[in-house]
């Protein structure tokens, strides 16, 4: 079992970190020596998340955000403000992605394109742009977004056009923020399997299921030890890139 970190570790603050993916990458931040912030929406689930993390011996705190809200972002900020030591990492994990799908682009409503949109790809601006002042003389930040907007799937216009967005603010945030030593990447997962893809049709999964070079369905598992990779000192030169964790089924 990790110790808690000291008084003085760096900080990783991880959004969307109540359950699956988020969860299971503040975990593993965690265990890498890191006091971790589980930012998240619903505030029991976020809450149960850092009880669960501090019971494993991790040093992890709960702050609720809605990275759709700027207050809720400024509260965020002000939050890791107190914490001691320095702000080191950022995982914008946070997004919409239960139930989206099925919708030809012509028929999605415009309300919710602006919502998905609202979330997905505002979001993680806005806490990049509220947290960044904080970041020590180094640091990583990790985008989360989807190897479909890489592929192109259809009946998911404005959930792959988030995620594109989401690749391009990576690459213009690496831009302006290498010169301060921090590295900027993005890390886009296959359709993995656990609460968030429940809903997701059948067809779908027999498409990933078809197509993967390694059969398997994907676990949040196999994709924490890339978000350590990147969170860690050993990406200090690797920035503004897209990586792409799904089995094969795009390849670069």
């Amino acid at each position: 079992m990790t110790e808690q970190s000291p008084a003085g570790a760096r900080t990783v603050v991880v959004t969307g970190a109540g359950r699956g993916l988020g969860l299971a990458m503040a975990r593993r931040a965690g265990e890498d020596g890191f006091r971790v912030v589980v930012a998240e929406l619903d505030a029991e689930r976020g809450a149960e998340a850092a009880e669960e993390l501090r019971a494993e011996g991790l040093d992890a705190h709960f702050v609720r955000c809605d990275v759709a809200d700027p207050a809720s972002v400024e509260a965020l900020a002000c939050a890791v403000r107190e914490l001691p030591g320095e702000l080191y990492g950022l995982v914008n994990n946070a997004a919409l992605a239960n139930g989206v799908g099925g919708k030809e682009f012509q028929d999605i409503d415009i309300e919710v394109w602006d919502r998905l949109m609202t979330v997905n790809a505002r979001g993680p601006w806005l806490v990049a742009k509220a947290l960044h002042p904080l970041f020590g003389p180094t640091g990583r930040i990790v985008n989360i977004a989807s190897d479909a907007a890489l592929y192109g799937s259809p009946r998911l216009a404005h959930y792959i056009a988030s995620k594109g967005a989401v690749i391009a603010l990576t690459r213009a945030m690496a831009r302006e923020l290498g010169e301060r030593g921090i590295t900027v990447n993005a890390l886009a997962p296959g359709l993995t399997e656990g609460e968030a893809t429940q809903a997701v049709p059948a067809e779908r999964h027999d498409l990933y299921r078809a197509n993967r070079a390694i059969e398997r369905p994907q676990q949040p598992g196999d994709l924490i030890g890339v978000a350590s990779f990147l969170l860690s000192e050993e990406s200090r030169y690797l920035t503004g890139q897209v990586v792409a964790v799904n089995g094969g089924f795009t390849m670069n």
